[in-house]
């Protein structure tokens, strides 16, 4: 007795859905017959019998979930009915003593009930149906083949008197239709013998490389941006920030805050709080739409995008418009801490209305942020750099210059919106002071 069990499914996949089970207990089948289908995130897949028996016991039900390496039947040797119900206690031998002299195929155990047929004919009989009650009257294999070939089984013509279609009869049809399709240099291999299309996982390269498996957290943020591109109408505008005033604040003002509050006096506080500023005047941006409401929400829970060593992960600081400076500095490096030790709970990441992410702490001068659902704005951070700036007409200075970038939905918010929403954040950070009565 052999285990039916669940293939590895590529890099990025764990586990999977039994969507199907395409035989039941009692089931003959042979080696490559189709048993289930399998569904994932990314692909559905057939698990095929590795040798001929009989289905002895299913473990797993439809619509359950399974991980790699799972048992979810188990197949024997003996015999089936063929049809999906099991015989009665003796009967198999009772058909057994009846067999023809002619040694059965393994993989066509309802051959000992073949009754006036030719021992050849006997021989190559396999399983008549599932006994799912639809009609079909090819055999899993058969049914395989034809998907392979992109063949309709109702134009394949059986030789079997009652309209049974086997592998061979797909394989005469393809044969007629296109010979060329089933050059083999095995043609007598079962069709589950032939190899699939190659996979990611299954590309052979020419020179070394390193495998590593794709972390489920990975794999979540793969899922999720994914999503954001497929559901949102996207768009970017952006803008520059001199950030002369906010830095001469944290200069005079950083030995003293430090002193006093215990942590350090960041660029974060700045811009959440100038956020805050600009979400009250442009109500949209701080929304989500739910079917067809637009659900407009009167706190601020700002996400902050924090890199951890297994991926970016999103806290989200606690109505933000009531915090301090410090508090707000205090959240984020707390948040920050716990992402970096793998301990942030479900609550620190769910619930969020608006995101700040900072490429700039890496070096970025430039990016496009992707929204994080289901929001509808999200603001990027970049480098400071020293760029040469017109302050009027005769004057040129070097100023410390930052890009911002507000990535939006534009089903609900509007281009010009979007930008006077970016304008305003520009203001509040170029008047800090403006911050304590906007922010």
């Amino acid at each position: 007795m052999s285990d039916i069990l669940v293939p590895a499914m590529g890099e990025s996949i764990t586990e999977g859905t039994i969507s199907k089970w395409l035989v039941k207990e009692g089931d003959s089948v042979g080696q490559g017959d189709v048993l289930l289908e399998l569904e994932t995130d990314k692909v559905n897949l057939e698990i095929s019998a590795e040798e001929a028996g009989v289905v002895q016991k299913i473990l797993r039900q439809e619509g359950e979930t399974v991980v790699i390496g799972e048992s979810v039947g188990l197949i024997g040797s003996g015999s089936g009915s063929g049809s999906g119900d099991a015989e009665p206690s003796g009967a198999g031998e009772a058909a057994a003593t009846q067999a023809p002299e002619t040694p059965p195929v393994a993989t066509s155990p309802a051959s000992t009930a073949g009754g006036g047929k030719s021992a050849a004919e006997q021989a190559a009989q396999p399983i008549a149906s599932n006994g799912d009650g639809n009609g079909q009257t090819a055999s899993p294999s058969a049914r395989k083949l034809a998907r392979e070939r992109g063949i309709d089984l109702e134009q394949v013509q059986g030789k079997d008197p009652l309209g049974r279609v086997f592998q061979e009869d797909v394989k005469t049809h393809a044969n007629s239709a296109d010979a060329s399709r089933i050059a083999s240099p095995a043609p007598a291999a079962p069709a589950a013998n032939k190899p699939a299309a190659a996979s990611p996982s299954q590309t052979e390269y020419s020179k070394p490389v390193e495998r590593q498996r794709m972390s489920r957290r990975r794999a979540t943020i793969a899922k999720r941006l994914v999503e954001a591109q497929q559901t949102a109408a996207m768009l970017t505008t952006f803008n520059e920030v001199d950030m002369t005033a906010i830095l001469d604040v944290r200069k005079r003002r950083k030995d003293k805050f430090k002193e006093k509050h215990d942590v350090g006096l960041g660029f974060m506080s700045f811009f959440t709080k100038a956020v805050v500023g600009a979400l009250k005047r442009f109500p949209t941006v701080n929304a989500e739409i739910n079917g067809d409401d637009i659900v407009l929400k009167k706190y601020y829970d700002i996400g902050i995008a924090v890199s951890a060593k297994e991926g970016l992960v999103v806290p989200v600081v606690r109505d933000a418009d009531r915090l301090g400076f410090a508090e707000i500095e205090k959240s984020i490096a707390d948040l920050a801490g716990k992402a970096r030790s793998n301990s942030l709970s479900l609550a620190d990441l769910q619930g969020g209305t608006f995101t700040i992410t900072n490429g700039g702490i890496f070096g970025s001068l430039l990016s496009t942020p992707i929204l994080n659902t289901p929001q509808v704005g999200i603001l990027g951070m970049h480098k400071i750099q020293l760029r040469p700036i017109a302050i009027d007409e005769e004057r040129m200075e070097n100023r410390p210059m930052m890009y911002i970038a507000l990535s939006y939905d534009h089903r609900i918010i509007d281009g010009s919106e979007a930008v006077r929403f970016l304008v305003t954040v520009k203001e509040l950070l170029e008047d800090p002071e403006s911050l304590l009565l906007e922010g």
